[in-house]
């Protein structure tokens, strides 16, 4: 942890009165600025820790993710009449490049809101060719059309933890202490939004900001549909009375652990997404949703299994890894929205769809 990172938190705990709710340090820790995790300068994405990467996302797996999406992307654009492309944290341009490569002249502009100023530095760069198509923005605008793409950002989001004590939920919270920071509890009038037969001694998350996030897009949104890709679970699953230690995950040179209050900006905090939570966040902002279903499904439905066909072997065994059960095909999910009246049978859902879980 940089000297200046942990300076920057224990202040902000220090003014807070010596506690400060988890969401707030992990938003500190991810995103403070040129110093956070996504803020500052260490490289983030690669297939191997050798490359001092921490992780690898489904765009730096394969050019085949993207080539696959953008034929769900395309059936958006047309559907909804628009010729933008919207993509919230583009980490390194992959899926950027893949769609710009794919989808040509049917896309007009393609937008990047995105909060990391090295990263935006790097997707400049690789994204150059289409320079006269980008455009990145800090923040959303009061109206937007065009279709909104998310890979692996909602997990990203800060989250509120929450401790079952067998009795009452207490909010978990960070304090200063000598070796640096420590958990604290304190009770609270939150919970879980699903009522189930909770432990003892579970551990879990709440998701305000990214449901936030949701209703914010859907206020934003005139026209156009959103397609959301990331690892979790429905509601009934994100909150099973056997999920005792929650979802919260870090990060680390290709290595998972569980503790967030250690090389604190020197790796990626996140929790798996509570679908059910999302798409009613969607929902009563007035989007509608097209369909929710597993990674491997959407993208069999947009024609993974044809390009797989066509690939070199050693980028299908590669592109393997985005559908397969014990890699990315099962654990990672994939939800669609459409703003207004624009409703259409997407393609990515036509098979499998699983909106009767959420």
């Amino acid at each position: 942890m940089s000297q200046a990172l942990e300076q920057l938190i224990r202040r902000e705990i220090d003014t807070a009165g010596g506690w400060i709710a988890f969401d707030r340090f992990m938003a500190l820790a991810l995103y403070a600025p040129d110093l956070g995790y996504y803020t500052n300068q260490r490289r983030k994405f690669g297939l191997m820790p050798q490359s001092g990467s921490d992780f690898v996302t489904a765009p730096e797996l394969s050019p085949l993710f993207g080539q696959a999406l953008a034929r769900q992307v395309a059936q958006a654009l047309q559907a909804t009449g628009t010729d933008t492309v919207w993509e919230f944290g583009a980490g390194s341009g992959a899926l950027a490049e893949q769609l710009l490569q794919a989808l040509g002249d049917q896309i007009a502009r393609y937008r990047i809101v995105d909060l990391s100023g090295s990263l935006r530095q790097r997707q400049a760069e690789r994204l150059a060719p289409w320079a006269h198509k980008l455009e990145w923005l800090d923040r959303l605008p009061e109206a937007m059309e065009g279709v909104v793409v998310g890979n692996e950002v909602l997990d990203a989001m800060p989250v509120q933890l929450l401790h079952y004590d067998g009795a009452q939920w207490l909010e978990r919270g960070v304090v200063a202490s000598d070796a640096g920071f420590a958990w604290s509890d304190r009770p609270t009038a939150a919970k879980p939004p699903f009522d189930a037969p909770f432990v003892p001694g579970t551990i879990t998350e709440t998701h305000a900001q990214a449901e936030g996030f949701i209703r914010t897009l859907a206020a934003t949104l005139k026209r156009g549909a959103v397609f959301l890709l990331d690892y979790g679970f429905p509601e009934a699953e994100y909150y099973h009375p056997q999920r005792t230690g929650g979802t919260l995950m870090c990060h680390h040179e290709h290595k998972a652990d569980p503790d967030p209050l250690v090389l604190v900006g020197d790796k990626d905090i996140t929790a798996h997404v509570n679908f059910t939570g999302i798409a009613l966040a969607g929902q009563d902002a007035g989007l509608t949703v097209l369909g929710y279903t597993s990674q491997a499904r959407f993208l069999m439905n947009c024609g993974l299994v044809e390009l797989m066909g066509a690939a070199p072997l050693a980028e299908r065994a590669m592109a393997h890894k985005l559908i397969a059960e014990h890699e990315m095909g099962e654990l990672f999910k994939v939800i669609g929205f459409v703003a207004g009246q624009g409703e259409f049978d997407a393609l990515g859902f036509v098979s499998g769809d699983r909106c009767h879980t959420l």
